[in-house]
């Protein structure tokens, strides 16, 4: 678009066009804006992670703009924790369902996510898990998000207890303010003592 001045344009006139200008391209986008959504929320740990025993994910920070270049996070705003989404395949381009380095507040969890990860295999991942089979309905999810728990000190039956315990509907704040309430770390921790040792995670809340 070619922008034609008049050729008298006087000083204030010239101030005001400039301010308006600024205006326009330092407004937000309405995407800006957090929004609550009903997720269905499940986990994935050390244990059954791709491939499995490791700590692997789809969008380290080298080459995205995310925080972390293994799964993990304390569940801060500015250190959040690993999620996984549902990506698509067609015509060789990979695509997630959300953007790698959105962010995600999860309240009964109290902790910030980031997405860092896929959750779906093989050539049509939007056929198999976190595309598609999660509950909808008027009661049921919209989308369907995968968090790190991690596990790599604990056992794979105690991370699979704790992801059991985390997996229903609630609900998400995608890109979330920074001023909520976090209980940070693991979302499955180490006990410090044998005896706490629980088939429980962390900090859950109802």
């Amino acid at each position: 678009m070619t922008l034609r001045f008049p050729q008298r344009l006087t000083l204030s006139a010239f101030v005001t066009l400039l301010l308006a200008l600024a205006t326009v391209m330092t407004a937000p986008h309405a995407e800006a804006a957090e929004y609550r959504y009903r997720s269905y929320v499940t986990g994935y740990s050390y244990w059954d992670n791709t491939p499995a025993g490791s700590a692997t994910i789809a969008y380290p920070r080298t080459w995205y703009p995310t925080r972390h270049t293994r799964a993990g996070g304390t569940g801060t705003y500015s250190d959040p924790i690993t999620v996984a989404v549902g990506h698509s395949i067609s015509g060789g381009v990979d695509t997630p369902l959300f953007k790698p380095g959105t962010r995600f507040y999860i309240p009964n969890l109290r902790r910030y996510f980031i997405v860092e990860d896929t959750c779906g295999d093989g050539p049509r991942p939007q056929l198999s898990a976190c595309w598609t089979g999660f509950p909808k309905g008027p009661t049921g999810a919209q989308n369907w998000l995968d968090v790190w728990v991690g596990g790599a000190k604990a056992s794979r039956s105690v991370s699979d207890s704790c992801m059991s315990a985390i997996t229903k509907t609630v609900t998400a704040i995608i890109r979330p303010r920074s001023d909520y309430v976090v209980v940070s770390g693991d979302i499955k921790r180490q006990p410090v003592h044998q005896a706490a040792r629980q088939h429980r995670c962390a900090t859950l809340t109802t």
